[in-house]
Formats: C-alpha cells, structure tokens, sequence
C-alpha cells in the first residue's frame, strides 16, 4: 500500500504550488487543479473551493493577475497570470522551503551522536 500525502502537509505549500504553475504559463483553474493532481502523480487532488481561496489571496496580494479569455473554444475562462512580484514571492518561497526541507530531515531522520 502507497503511503498517502495529508492534506495538512500541503496546505501551506498550495501557494507556492499555484505559483509554479503560473510561472510556467497563464492557465485557469480546472487546468491548474489538473496540473497538480499530474505533477503529484495523483498522490494529491486539490478541491476546487480551496484553489479559488488560494487565486483571491494571491490576487489581493498582487502576486497573480487575471482576465477572461476569449469565448472561442466554448465558455468564457477566467486565466490567471503570475505578476513580477508574484515571481519574487515563489522564488522567497522556494528558498524558504529547501532550507525547511533540510531541517526536518535532519530532525526527522537524523540521529543522536554518542559523544554529545
């Protein structure tokens, strides 16, 4: 059996998550929900209430901008796009999770030394 990801270990990422999407192309939001459900190979499916949360926040925050799209291959989409400060802010993030990364695998995994 394949150990499950909780949605509690996410949560605080789904920005971060968002944001690297956007910073590979506009999309709206049932691509995005896909392209995550793809990019966890299916481990993890965001539910489409906390992703319009996730787009509010980023929008008020500046670090995504959005627009409709045109109606030409069938209903109205409303695309967003991640803005310069949006593109600082996933780099900060990404920052701050390599170094978190690394400290919890070394409380996680690491082991007492004898002589301390």
């Amino acid at each position: 059996m394949q150990p499950e990801i909780s949605k509690e270990t996410i949560r605080g990422h789904t920005t971060t998550i968002v944001l690297n999407i956007l910073n590979q192309g506009d999309s709206y939001g049932y691509a995005i929900a896909k392209t995550i459900k793809q990019l966890s190979h299916a481990a993890y499916d965001i539910n489409e209430a906390t992703l319009y949360t996730v787009f509010r926040r980023l929008e008020k925050n500046g670090d995504i901008a959005s627009y409709w799209g045109s109606e030409t291959q069938g209903g109205r989409r409303k695309y967003y796009q991640i803005t310069p400060q949006g593109q600082a802010t996933l780099d900060h993030n990404i920052q701050e999770w390599n170094f978190a990364k690394h400290v919890i695998d070394d409380l996680i995994l690491g082991r007492i030394d004898a002589d301390v």
